[in-house]
């Protein structure tokens, strides 16, 4: 009897892939056997995760130390992968920032580095990796959003929109790639476990003192995000809780829901 002849190895890469939410999502691509090719600043931080991965999984695992908010940043990484003869099969837009605070307390730079990276990485790497995906006819992406996108947060007020522009984008793209073999999933998760809260509540007194019930796993929001891009959702929110509030945002009227948003957040300056 001859042997079953097995799929081609897959390789997915993954953005922001140092720490909290795409650390655990790079994982459970490395557990179902995919090779990775791991991004973030932090090249320390990657080739740790790499070792980790390698040695546990079996799995091949590249890194790529590079600031994605740098004009022209997506293009390089392309290249470099493509002088590598590195074809990337899935695509996770994990790589963001977030900042609290009023906007008018803001600095104009502050704004504009949470758009280069939340928005123009997230498109440029896009535009670069989804057109070999439809050539080929395999793609998985995975943009990670937030439920801010899916209603006006004061406090929040360039991060919620540059998340909005993310879950649009995303439903989008997953329409004009309909039966192409591409799918595009956002995973808006709650509010997580992760560095990026970390650093944003030491600036946040009122973040710092979050329910601890408010908080989501980022092992868990990674898992259930995984699930979903494998299976070619269009958005997954992760936790009833959230669910339950997307819905009641999306089908309430829009004053009112400004206006309740207003009440709310205006207590945590």
């Amino acid at each position: 009897m001859s042997k079953a002849v097995q799929p081609a190895r897959r390789l997915a890469l993954v953005t922001g892939a140092s720490s909290g939410i795409g650390e655990a999502l790079a994982t459970c691509f490395a557990q179902d056997g995919h090779d990775l090719v791991l991004v973030a600043r932090s090249a320390d931080k990657l080739q740790q995760l790499a070792a980790e991965l390698k040695s546990v999984h079996g799995v091949k695992v590249l890194v790529h130390s590079a600031d994605l908010a740098l004009p022209g940043a997506p293009a390089a990484l392309f290249a470099a992968l493509k002088r590598k003869r590195v074809v990337v099969d899935m695509l996770v837009n994990n790589a963001g920032v977030l900042e609290h605070g009023a906007f008018c307390d803001m600095s104009a730079a502050r704004h504009q580095e949470l758009v280069d990276l939340n928005i123009t990485a997230l498109t440029g790497l896009l535009a670069q990796f989804v057109p070999g995906m439809r050539e080929r006819g395999f793609g998985r992406v995975l943009n990670v959003a937030s439920i801010a996108a899916f209603q006006p947060v004061p406090t929040l007020a360039t991060y919620a929109a540059t998340k909005a522009y993310v879950l649009s984008l995303t439903e989008s793209l997953a329409e004009e790639l309909r039966g192409s073999g591409v799918t595009v999933t956002a995973l808006c998760p709650g509010i997580t476990a992760t560095q990026m809260l970390t650093r944003a509540s030491q600036a946040s007194d009122a973040l710092s003192r979050l329910p601890a019930f408010w908080v989501g796993d980022a092992t868990q929001v990674a898992a259930e995000g995984y699930r979903a891009c494998m299976r070619g959702d269009v958005i997954h929110v992760p936790g009833v809780f959230n669910r339950v509030g997307t819905l009641a945002a999306r089908a309430t009227p829009k004053w009112l829901l400004r206006n309740l948003s207003g009440k709310v957040t205006r207590r945590s300056l």
